[in-house]
């Protein structure tokens, strides 16, 4: 299969026509099903007017509809822009806008939404379905070039206004090496749990389109839902978040179902402590890959592999590692002031470089310089350093950093230790103001069911285990953390009512 992401459905449609390729909402699309489909999106586009580099909009949740207008736009030079449902809808019609989209296709459980938003509007349902067949069902023939912007995939948000991020053919193009990786073929069934939105269900999604599986969507997640799926469907793969994750392992009767199907859980997308791993492990039995990426990278360019994830072995301290870079990504740690390469164990700012680098911001070229550094390097914005064997061990977001006195803290670091305590079923640690040490460590706690912890028995529990320092010096119990729709804490959200009215920038 050559580069081009419209390849993808034009070379299994040839090959496997007859196979599925997806399943959500009720219906299975084949290979064929979605060429065909897809080629009357095109036709469709091309007479309202939509060509090469035109923004397609997308607001829905996870349904065959986003693949069928993906690949339509594909074969018109088009770009589909899948829009974050859980805005408020002021910022979806900002989203919508932004991307200049001139038609937008919305799910019908968002059709109120749908009056307010810019540029023309089709429901999915009977509006949606009486406009793809009025087509006729031919391929145009567009298939681009290496840096054609195919998808636009807005950040969540959760540090300003959300940014497009172009992502092109060469970004997606390493699709097929990813699917080896993640042990995906034809004959994988792999899950897409996280919204299409997110290049943790897109590009999963795509990765596994590559390599020509039979993908089954998850409208909503529902952890108890969700291990009924794995079971019922026979979900080879999976790319699931750990705080999914986590909730499928509390799921009553969870390691008791037959996971016999299964080949690989592969997780990411936020940080994932050691307690989690090991309940993973214990309730699927199955190999567990990490990676680690975002979306400016299409995903994911460090993995850890299954045999590193052993709790009990002597490569344990592994599991608190993203991994190594794939063959084609280059990653160092840096000094964020000066740009100066950190010594291998040393913590600075983590750059990429790779053929999977977003080349830039939909029109944004402040932001796009601020997150290029030079000679084909990215910054990330995570803290963490490369060991000696070159995986790379991530510490905190840079701007999450707890600062007291004339020391650091990693927030990941605290956390990692507050985990294994048997009354903690979440936590997230940040740091509040003090007026002695500028800033000292707070954990927000929620209890485990059936337990009741207080405060004094979590800060023993700290004691011996984390240095002075490190320590929190109070914890607040909350019913449940706020996360965005990756499953990231929203640390900002946690820190807000500590340093309201304060200078610290808690952005």
């Amino acid at each position: 299969m050559d580069y081009r992401v419209v390849s993808i459905v034009r070379d299994h449609a040839r090959a496997r026509g007859g196979s599925p390729a997806i399943t959500g909402d009720g219906r299975t699309l084949t290979y064929s099903d979605l060429d065909d489909r897809s080629s009357r999106i095109a036709q469709a586009l091309l007479a309202t007017g939509l060509g090469r580099g035109s923004r397609v909009g997308y607001l829905g949740k996870n349904a065959p509809e986003f693949f069928e207008l993906m690949f339509g736009a594909a074969k018109i030079g088009a770009v589909v822009t899948p829009v974050n449902w859980r805005l408020t809808s002021a910022e979806i019609g900002g989203v919508v806008g932004d991307a200049q989209a001139a038609i937008t296709v919305v799910d019908t459980e968002f059709a109120e939404i749908a009056a307010e938003l810019p540029g023309r509007v089709i429901l999915t349902g009977p509006d949606y379905e009486k406009w793809v067949a009025a087509w006729p069902a031919d391929d145009p023939g567009f298939s681009g070039e290496p840096d054609d912007v195919v998808v636009q995939l807005y950040t969540s948000g959760t540090t300003g206004l959300p940014k497009g991020v172009q992502l092109t053919n060469v970004n997606f193009a390493v699709g097929e090496r990813m699917a080896a990786r993640w042990r995906l073929d034809e004959s994988s069934v792999t899950a897409v749990p996280m919204p299409l939105f997110h290049i943790g269900g897109s590009g999963w999604a795509l990765a596994g389109l590559y390599a020509g599986c039979h993908i089954v969507l998850i409208r909503d997640i529902d952890p108890a839902a969700l291990v009924d799926t794995f079971e019922r469907e026979r979900i080879t793969n999976a790319f699931i978040v750990p705080a999914v994750l986590q909730f499928m392992c509390q799921v009553p009767g969870a390691a008791d179902r037959d996971y016999s199907a299964l080949r690989a859980i592969t997780y990411g997308a936020s940080p994932i402590t050691s307690e989690v791993l090991r309940r993973s492990l214990d309730t699927f039995r199955a190999p567990l890959f990490q990676l680690y990426g975002m979306t400016e990278t299409t995903g994911a360019i460090v993995q850890l592999e299954p045999e590193d994830h052993d709790p009990e072995g002597p490569r344990a301290h592994l599991m608190r590692s993203a991994g190594r870079p794939y063959d084609w990504v280059e990653i160092k740690a840096v000094d964020p002031a000066t740009g100066e390469e950190r010594a291998p164990g040393e913590v600075g700012e983590i750059l990429i470089r790779s053929s999977q680098n977003t080349p830039g911001y939909w029109n944004r070229p402040a932001d796009t310089e601020k997150l290029q550094a030079g000679d084909g390097w990215l910054r990330t914005g995570d803290a963490g350093y490369v060991d000696a064997e070159g995986y790379l061990f991530l510490t905190d977001r840079i701007k999450d950093m707890i600062v007291t006195g004339a020391e650091n803290v990693y927030p990941i670091e605290v956390e990692e230790v507050l985990a294994s305590h048997p009354g903690i079923a979440d936590v997230a640690v940040i740091g509040v103001p003090d007026e002695r040490w500028g800033e000292t460590v707070k954990a927000v706690v929620v209890r485990r069911p059936g337990t009741e912890p207080t405060e004094e028995d979590i800060l023993e529990f700290a004691k011996g285990r984390l240095a002075g320092f490190k320590r929190p010096r109070s914890v607040d119990f909350v019913d449940a953390l706020p996360r965005n729709p990756s499953g990231k804490i929203l640390k900002k959200d946690l820190r807000a009512p500590y340093w309201d009215g304060l200078d610290r920038s808690i952005a």
